[in-house]
């Protein structure tokens, strides 16, 4: 019995290839929330973004240098790519690996998806997008969303004011923060192929990170890590922050940005499967609602940007 065939309906066998590259990369990203919360029962945040991104580097180095697209930064985008890799990498990560020593993954997955309503209201401000009722309509049906979200389901903890844990609000400014990357980002990747620029954009934020790395603990508070430690390491290091950048710009050169984009809908729904295994954090009726009342709100906004 043949197996079944790869091709796309387009009947281009590179086209489904190239979906599943996006798949594996939004299912990769979707589990790193739940990797994180792991690494974190036995690292610093400062020291698990480091060693993180250690451990990713040279994945995509190998790549870049053999695609043959390694090249120097001209002196004149230096400062750019110092902005991106604070913004991208050092700050980013801070927000996030601070945000999830209290926030729960399930929360942090639902509040990330709010980031295409950043990019768009950026978009309109600083780029002159569009931005018409639909995406008002949109923007104000999320905010509702991650209310619910981060009061747990009960909509009666946001009547008091009582909304989720100290780390929900670093996670909504990470939020803000990606979309500023995001919106940065474009103008380089224009001129720079993306596995190059993000090879830059990541190795410069990591000699950031070095800086508050060293000034901090150092290695003095890298301990040995268990089984479970370490897997989630070299998950966060390797898959994470190596082969799943490379397979979502190889998606994004190759696809509509639009098509690959809708993806990204799947991660916070990853994050909930993979934190109930895992973590054992429940799926509460209330905060699925409010997922997917964030999910509509998103796709609300991108269909009129489309």
């Amino acid at each position: 019995m043949r197996p079944p065939s790869t091709t796309d309906p387009s009947g281009n066998p590179s086209n489904a290839v190239n979906l599943v590259k996006a798949t594996f990369a939004v299912a990769v990203w979707g589990a790193s929330f739940v990797a994180t919360k792991i690494a974190l029962r036995e690292l610093t945040p400062v020291a698990l973004v480091w060693t993180r991104f250690a451990l990713g580097i040279p994945v995509l180095g190998l790549v870049v240098l053999g695609r043959r697209q390694l090249r120097p930064i001209r002196w004149r985008d230096l400062p750019y790519f110092l902005l991106l890799g604070f913004l991208g990498i050092t700050l980013h990560q801070w927000l996030q690996s601070n945000g999830l020593l209290t926030s729960q993954a399930t929360t942090t997955g639902w509040i990330v998806a709010t980031t295409p309503l950043f990019i768009a209201v950026l978009g309109r401000l600083f780029l002159g997008e569009r931005m018409g009722l639909t995406g008002i309509a949109g923007m104000l049906i999320a905010a509702a969303g991650v209310l619910l979200v981060v009061a747990r389901g009960d909509p009666g903890a946001i009547v008091v004011g009582r909304l989720g844990a100290p780390g929900d609000v670093l996670i909504m400014v990470s939020a803000v923060n990606w979309a500023v990357f995001s919106v940065l980002s474009r103008r380089g990747l224009k001129s720079h192929p993306a596995a190059l620029m993000m090879f830059y954009v990541i190795l410069i934020g990591w000699i950031l990170t070095t800086v508050l790395f060293v000034a901090g603990s150092g290695f003095r508070g890298i301990h040995p890590l268990s089984a479970s430690g370490w897997a989630a390491l070299l998950f966060l290091g390797v898959v994470c922050s190596g082969v799943a950048y490379v397979f979502w710009y190889d998606a994004l050169e190759r696809l509509p940005a639009s098509r690959v984009g809708a993806f990204l809908y799947l991660e916070p729904l990853v994050t909930v499967v993979v934190a109930a295994g895992l973590l054992g954090e429940s799926m509460r009726l209330g905060t699925m609602l409010g997922g997917a009342i964030i999910l509509f709100g998103v796709w609300l906004v991108n269909r009129e940007r489309a």
